[in-house]
């Protein structure tokens, strides 16, 4: 594969009902497979984003209805396909893992990666949730090192700590995937700031595919959307209108090594 190539976001409304999240996730990777993209990303929660008691009692396993409907559409699309995360089963009966799946275009699995960072927050009224109490944390890091390059997954809270994507580049990742179901409140003040930083900090494209708008959880959660693509000079080069959709950008891996060559920051640290 060239080391120019298409990447698509897509942007969802996911609810409860889990053939509905589904059925539009396929239609949308299946858009921006038409387009031309080679590597897509679905949001956080793709697959489930309901009553939150429900999402762990609904838990599923690698060989579930959600990994193995995008492992068809990889393989069918012959397409580098991450389920951004569904609610994976773990061996606790009152928690699940939030887990990021890597498919290679041949449908197979080639990384999967549970959410380290979970958002225990009392930010104000509308931002009150503790994720700890239904989603067991992970524990490794993810580098999926592939025809695309080099992709390190991540999930949505894990933005808010750089020293994961420092390490990230430091197993060779060129590519962040940074799925998230940003809600309103925090997203329209931190989401491009930290994504921005991100990229720039790691030198590294970033796809970032979000969950947009309220959610069937008693009107409890409200995404706030924007799913981007950002590249190594921490510029914006697609994005998301409001509601489901795409966003699709050109990654050209040779302006990563350019970037790093040009400002080569991690042989300037000392720390």
């Amino acid at each position: 594969m060239s080391d120019k190539f298409l990447a698509a976001v897509v942007q969802l409304q996911s609810g409860s009902d889990e053939d509905a999240n589904l059925s539009l996730s396929s239609e949308l990777i299946e858009r921006a497979a038409g387009y031309g993209a080679t590597l897509v990303s679905t949001p956080e929660n793709t697959n489930y984003l309901g009553p939150h008691k429900e999402k762990v009692r609904l838990a599923e396993g690698l060989d579930g209805k959600a990994c193995t409907c995008f492992a068809e559409l990889a393989a069918k699309h012959g397409i580098h396909l991450v389920l951004g995360s569904f609610n994976e089963r773990s061996d606790e009966e009152t928690r699940c893992l939030n887990t990021s799946v890597y498919f290679g275009p041949d449908g197979e699995i080639r990384g999967v990666y549970r959410k380290i960072h979970l958002f225990d927050v009392d930010v104000s009224k509308e931002v009150c949730f503790k994720e700890s109490a239904t989603i067991q944390p992970g524990k490794e890091l993810v580098v999926v090192d592939d025809a695309v390059g080099a992709v390190g997954l991540s999930v949505c809270y894990d933005l808010r700590f750089p020293e994961l994507y420092a390490q990230l580049v430091a197993k060779g990742a060129q590519i962040l995937t940074v799925p998230s179901a940003f809600t309103l409140m925090t997203g329209k003040d931190h989401w491009y700031p930290l994504l921005c930083a991100r990229a720039i900090e790691t030198q590294s494209y970033v796809l970032a595919a979000a969950q947009w708008g309220k959610h069937d959880d008693k009107g409890l959660r409200q995404s706030y959307g924007h799913s981007v693509i950002i590249d190594p000079w921490g510029q914006v080069i697609g994005s998301a209108p409001e509601g489901p959709g795409l966003a699709l950008a050109e990654i050209d891996l040779d302006r990563v090594a350019s970037t790093r060559r040009s400002m080569p920051v991690e042989s300037h640290r000392r720390l």
